[in-house]
Formats: structure tokens, C-alpha cells, sequence
């Protein structure tokens, strides 16, 4: 018999759809007094892996730099019954290589646009942007997934 949160958590095919479809994450890094430190970015998946990326004198770098662990919250959904997300527990990766950037930057602001073309100016905007920035991506060590809407809801609501 499996618990409750095997009965709600998302298949594999699920958490890549999921993870596919959304654009923003909560980013949770080790601040350098031990406090967390708790930030949104857009991101995208690449090859079954989260990259984001944000500018590389920011507090959240400097702290990947010093300690790799990276918690990254994804959710979607307003009421009980329709909550889904998921937690990857990883270490972060970071990406300094220009070339790297313009293009996973790139997808990024793809992203940020609706999926809407860039055009010769966006494309400008993020070479200019690849310049300052550094990229993450997301080694995942434990996954941890739920979906609500696998539940059924008790009588006369939530």
C-alpha cells in the first residue's frame, strides 16, 4: 500500500512536463551568516537540467561560490486541491563560459518573452547581458514532487 506521498507525487514524465512548462523558480542558497538566501528567476530546462542565470557579483554567486548546495522550489496552482511543484535539491554548476551564455541566456529570455522571437536588437541585449552574467545549472541530488490534483477532495470542498 503505498502512503499519501506516494499517491501524489508526480511521475517522471509529469515532473519533465511540469518542469518544462513553468518559467519561474525560487532559488534558496547558503548566505554567509548560515541564513538562507531567497530569490525568483526565470529559468529554462536544459537536457533534463535547470539553468538559470543572474549577474556574477550577486549575493546568490557568491555564495554558489562558496558553497555549491542550491535548493530550487517550482509551483504552480491556487487552491489545495490544485497544488503541484516540486523541490530539487542539487549543487550548482556555474557556467562563465561567453559562448555558453549568449545561447542558455539566450533561452532564457525566450522564455521571459512568451517565447516570442528575440529579433537583432534582443539577441544584442543578451550578448550585452552574457558579459556580466553568470549561468547555473542545477546537478540534481534529490528530487521531492507532489500534485494535488491526485487527490480527491473531501465532501463540500476544501
Amino acid at each position: 500500500m503505498s502512503s499519501g506521498r506516494d499517491a501524489v507525487r508526480l511521475t517522471d514524465e509529469e515532473l519533465t512536463e511540469f518542469l518544462e512548462s513553468n518559467m519561474k523558480v525560487q532559488v534558496a542558497t547558503n548566505g554567509p551568516d548560515g541564513h538562507p538566501h531567497l530569490t525568483t528567476l526565470f529559468y529554462v530546462m536544459v537536457d533534463g537540467q535547470m539553468f538559470f542565470w543572474t549577474y556574477g557579483k550577486s549575493q546568490k554567486i557568491q555564495n554558489l561560490r562558496r558553497d555549491p548546495r542550491v535548493t530550487c522550489l517550482v509551483e504552480d496552482g491556487t487552491d489545495y486541491f490544485e497544488l503541484r511543484g516540486a523541490t530539487i535539491f542539487g549543487k550548482a554548476r556555474l557556467i562563465e563560459d561567453y559562448d555558453q551564455l549568449v545561447d542558455l541566456g539566450g533561452r532564457v529570455a525566450t522564455v521571459m518573452a512568451n517565447g516570442e522571437d528575440l529579433g537583432e536588437f534582443g539577441a544584442q541585449i543578451v550578448a550585452q547581458q552574457a558579459r556580466k552574467r553568470v549561468g547555473v545549472i542545477v546537478e540534481p541530488e534529490k528530487i521531492a514532487s507532489w500534485d494535488h490534483r491526485k487527490m480527491t477532495a473531501p465532501p463540500g470542498g476544501n
